[in-house]
């Protein structure tokens, strides 16, 4: 059971229907609660806790909050605005909306196991289909485009080719990437230690190449970065510096890798995901086992894994196509 200072949250509810009976304040009540038994107890990422956050305080803006505890009404209708535009003119895309109804259905199936409202509300929202959409990825060929797209002149130069050459090694993704302090690489033995989704630990081996980027960008553009930052760095400091001697934010990374992508041509086409879901595709179509994928993208569950193979057979479709005399 979620407690805040020593308070049940039926309790903390109790008390603010005494205060107030009115249904918003009973929720912001609830949402108090909630996240706090998602941080403490479940032991949620702070990325996951703002996520829900987010999605719970767009609900409370809801014209049918005041009932929320009553029945599944306030909840439906919200979902519907969401889905047709009604939401500040501008509809939910399918896996915003998916989300949207996870976190509802979480925080009252939490609210119906401490008593905060009295109906089930949580099996009357039904999660919306989800669209198997084919990630976007890039053949070797663009990949390596990319990567030698890089402008090694202008300054941080190394530092993006160094970033973009270990996304494509590892498959990690951006947040992960960005988050790696020295003591998680380890040149020597070519793999990083990357920390994923709910805390999850995964040791990736990186290639020789990215080794060798990384080496040079370790020795030749980070420790002026390192000295426009104060104190002393623990665990080594960041792997990737900004401008100001702090860890690389994720907008500036973005803002690098867009400005390589648009002189490689391919700025429809990538994004920071882009490199990962490349690394997993060229890895099976090079007959890579799905459970050593799995491993390496730190995916919880094969299902999400899957999703790659049905690329891999677009591509092999596609090269039937063009070589096979009666395609």
């Amino acid at each position: 059971m979620a407690r805040l200072r020593g308070v049940t949250p039926s309790a903390l509810l109790a008390g603010t229907a005494r205060r107030s009976g009115d249904g918003p304040a009973r929720f912001d009540a609830a949402v108090e609660a909630f996240l706090a038994y998602v941080r403490v107890e479940r032991g949620l990422s702070p990325a996951t806790s703002r996520a829900y956050a987010s999605d719970l305080r767009a609900f409370r803006r809801e014209p049918r909050i005041a009932s929320w505890d009553r029945g599944p009404d306030a909840a439906l209708t919200h979902l519907a605005a969401a889905a047709s535009g009604g939401e500040r003119g501008r509809a939910l895309r399918p896996t915003s909306l998916r989300r949207r109804t996870a976190t509802l259905r979480t925080f009252y199936r939490f609210a119906f196991a401490e008593e905060l409202c009295r109906v089930d509300i949580a099996t009357r929202l039904d999660l919306p289909r989800q669209s198997r959409l084919l990630p976007d990825t890039l053949s070797v060929d663009e990949v390596d485009r990319l990567l030698a797209s890089v402008d090694l002149d202008r300054p941080r130069g190394l530092r993006d080719r160094a970033l973009l050459e270990l996304l494509y090694a590892s498959g990690a993704r951006i947040s992960e990437a960005l988050g790696l302090d020295m003591d998680d690489v380890s040149l020597d033995g070519g793999f990083v230690r990357v920390v994923g989704k709910g805390d999850r630990e995964r040791l990736v081996p990186i290639g020789d190449e990215a080794v060798a980027w990384l080496t040079r960008y370790g020795s030749d553009e980070r420790p002026a970065l390192v000295e426009r930052g104060r104190g002393t760095p623990a665990r080594g400091g960041p792997v990737f510096i900004g401008e100001r001697g702090r860890r690389l934010g994720r907008q500036r990374a973005w803002e690098s890798i867009a400005s390589v992508a648009a002189r490689a041509g391919l700025t429809e086409r990538v994004s920071p995901h882009t490199l990962r879901h490349s690394f997993a595709t060229h890895l099976l179509e090079g007959g890579a086992d799905l459970r050593v994928v799995q491993e390496l993208l730190g995916h919880a569950s094969i299902s999400t894994t899957q999703l790659y193979t049905h690329v891999t057979g677009e591509r092999k479709r596609e090269v039937y196509a063009r070589a096979h005399p009666r395609a």
